[in-house]
């Protein structure tokens, strides 16, 4: 298993949107994102803490339906 960069909220969220999610909505802290082939995550917003190891795994797996190696190759 590759190590990966630890990633902090804002880090994850540049990199979204650099894939093509929008932000569609936004309730306290959590940002709900779309893309246009209807995939949608669901990402809190903590600033420049880092972002759990778990957590990050779980939004690139299931909901991006992406591997993590590609998602980190795309940034």
């Amino acid at each position: 298993m590759n190590r990966r960069p630890a990633v902090s909220f804002h880090e994850c969220i540049s990199l979204l949107k650099s894939l093509g999610f929008e932000e569609v909505r936004q309730k306290g802290s959590h940002i709900r994102f779309e893309h246009e082939d209807g995939r949608k995550t669901t990402v809190p917003d903590h600033g420049s803490r880092t972002m759990p190891v778990g957590l990050m795994n779980k939004i690139i797996r299931h909901d991006l339906e992406m591997e993590i190696d590609d998602f980190f190759a795309q940034g």
